[in-house]
């Protein structure tokens, strides 16, 4: 499984191990942007590899709302 390349913060380690589920979004604008919720971050990471471009945003998201932008794929 591999998440962030950078060192996540205590907050974003928070929500990943306390994720409910994830997020991955896309879009630069409100208007555009589109999610797809997936309850593992392989599924997640899976969704945007199959895009292959990179740009898809992984987020953890726990059971009270909390979120964290955990890796891009």
């Amino acid at each position: 499984m591999k998440t962030a390349t950078k060192p996540l913060t205590t907050h974003e380690e928070f929500c990943l191990k306390n994720a409910a589920h994830f997020v991955a979004a896309r879009g630069r604008t409100p208007a555009t942007r589109t999610r797809e919720q997936f309850a593992t971050l392989s599924e997640a990471q899976a969704f945007g590899a199959a895009i292959d471009d990179g740009r898809t945003m992984i987020y953890a998201v726990t059971s009270l709302g909390h979120s964290a932008h955990i890796t891009n794929a």
